[in-house]
């Protein structure tokens, strides 16, 4: 017999890029055009960058990360995309 993961015994998985590398707060990222995001919220483990960028503003989604990019603004990924790359930490 199999169990579900519900909220209450759910493990909370690391989000990965493409490559297999953890994504981490404050990693920049590219993700078309836009090689100016970054990472302001991992919202599985509570990481937030603070500012604007808080579980009072983010918290509710419960999982998956926030980037803010320059030309795109801040966007949710429950699951990132194959074309968001790690640029640096």
């Amino acid at each position: 017999m199999h169990s579900i993961p519900t909220s209450k015994n759910s493990v909370k998985m690391p989000h990965n890029y493409h490559d297999g590398q953890e994504v981490r707060l404050g990693d920049r990222v590219r993700c078309g055009q836009d090689s100016g995001g970054i990472v302001v919220a991992i919202l599985d483990t509570g990481e937030y960058e603070g500012g604007e960028h808080c579980a009072a503003q983010w918290g509710y989604l419960k999982q998956g990360v926030m980037i803010a990019f320059p030309l795109y603004g801040v966007i949710h990924y429950a699951a990132l995309e194959p074309d968001i790359a790690l640029l640096s930490r």
